[in-house]
């Protein structure tokens, strides 16, 4: 049941993305997908261990980093600033939106955060 809801909550963050970029260009679709895209890029910073450990496990060099970008928490708290903030650039909304949508497609997939030795959390 929980992954239904990550799933409707990725979906939902997904077509606000996508409305974002509708109604405000090219750079508000840019931002979308390249803060869709940029949590996996945390995987880089263990690249260079990548071959010391076992398959799905994370090298415990990128778990700081891949456990810091996806906690929903952060995009959350990101959206509510903007919202009641000063600024209105709305690339930058639908930059959250992309990054919100990735949290919780992954956490609808079963992908959720690392212990510290890079395995998945249950």
């Amino acid at each position: 049941m929980r992954r239904v809801a990550w799933l409707a909550n990725a979906l939902f963050w997904t077509a606000f993305a996508v409305l974002e970029g509708v109604n405000h260009g090219w750079l508000a679709v840019v931002l979308a997908v390249v803060f869709f895209i940029a949590p996996d890029l945390t995987f880089l910073a263990g690249a260079k261990d990548a071959h010391k450990v076992e398959k799905g496990r994370l090298p415990p060099r990128a778990v700081p980093y891949y456990n810091a970008a996806h906690r929903a928490l952060v995009p959350v708290a990101l959206i509510a600033a903007y919202t009641f903030g000063p600024l209105t650039w709305a690339p930058i909304f639908a930059g959250l939106c992309g990054w919100l949508a990735h949290i919780s497609f992954d956490r609808a997939f079963g992908y959720g955060l690392r212990t510290k030795d890079g395995f998945q959390r249950r």
